[in-house]
């Protein structure tokens, strides 16, 4: 890839203070974006920040709740008034799912997920597409899962979710490529971050269990998922629409 791909371009990346979304903000500014670093865990943020700057990168800051139409709004003219245009994002914020059957599953717990992983990117895309649009187009992608396409027991609200920001991404893609932006979704495997290690609770053998889900017989670093959303966003991809592109090390081929 072009290391100046993105040279003169602005990119926003939710969920960016750790794991998957640390990884692909560091990418896009490495590449010559100036990125927005957007998290509801600010300090995390800033160390995000910290990280590009330290590469002589261009970032901000910025604390987002994206369960929360007016605080992404809000993210979304903080961007313009400091860069003054929009041309990437990456919708990437997320919880880790209930280990909860459909019965069991306490109806905040359901509303909480599908609001955060389903109502977020809505709200992120409704108010970035705009933006988007000024400047005659631009790149989404949006953070859907493996899990966005097969069926996991017990976790039926992360699970209907990443359903669901599959069949908004492609809806979407549909509505506006005529007008320059391409809508995209990439669906992880199981990728290291702070959720994933607490989810596994430093257990060897957790961890195993979890590699051992996908063919190619390891868990993957943060960076691999982000070098998929950070080509999607890139001119090499300039005839990919619409797509769910597993990054999962072979699980939904199982």
């Amino acid at each position: 890839m072009n290391t100046e791909e993105f040279t003169g371009k602005v990119a926003i990346v939710t969920g960016a203070a750790g794991g998957i979304g640390r990884e692909s903000a560091r990418l896009f500014a490495e590449r010559g974006a100036s990125v927005v670093v957007a998290d509801i865990n600010l300090p995390g943020a800033h160390e995000t920040v910290d990280i590009i700057t330290a590469g002589r990168g261009a970032a901000i800051a910025v604390q987002v709740d994206v369960a929360s139409s007016a605080s992404v709004k809000a993210m979304v003219e903080t961007t313009i008034a400091t860069y003054g245009r929009l041309d990437i994002a990456h919708n990437n914020a997320g919880i880790k799912g209930a280990d909860e059957t459909v019965v069991d599953m306490p109806e905040e717990v359901w509303s909480a997920g599908i609001s955060i992983m389903l109502d977020g990117v809505f709200f992120c895309m409704k108010h970035e597409i705009p933006e988007m649009l000024k400047v005659g187009g631009g790149a989404i992608i949006n953070t859907s899962s493996g899990a966005g396409l097969i069926g996991v027991a017990r976790f039926s609200n992360y699970v209907a979710a990443k359903h669901g920001v599959i069949g908004l991404t492609k809806a979407a893609a549909l509505e506006y490529i005529t007008q320059g932006i391409r809508i995209n979704a990439i669906c992880p495997g199981t990728a290291r971050s702070q959720m994933v290690d607490e989810w596994m609770q430093g257990s060897a053998e957790a961890e195993a269990s979890v590699a051992a889900l996908h063919p190619i017989g390891r868990i993957a670093g943060p960076e691999e998922i982000a070098e998929a959303a950070v080509w999607l966003a890139s001119d090499a991809a300039s005839f990919v629409v619409g797509t769910a592109m597993s990054v999962d090390g072979g699980y939904t081929t199982l």
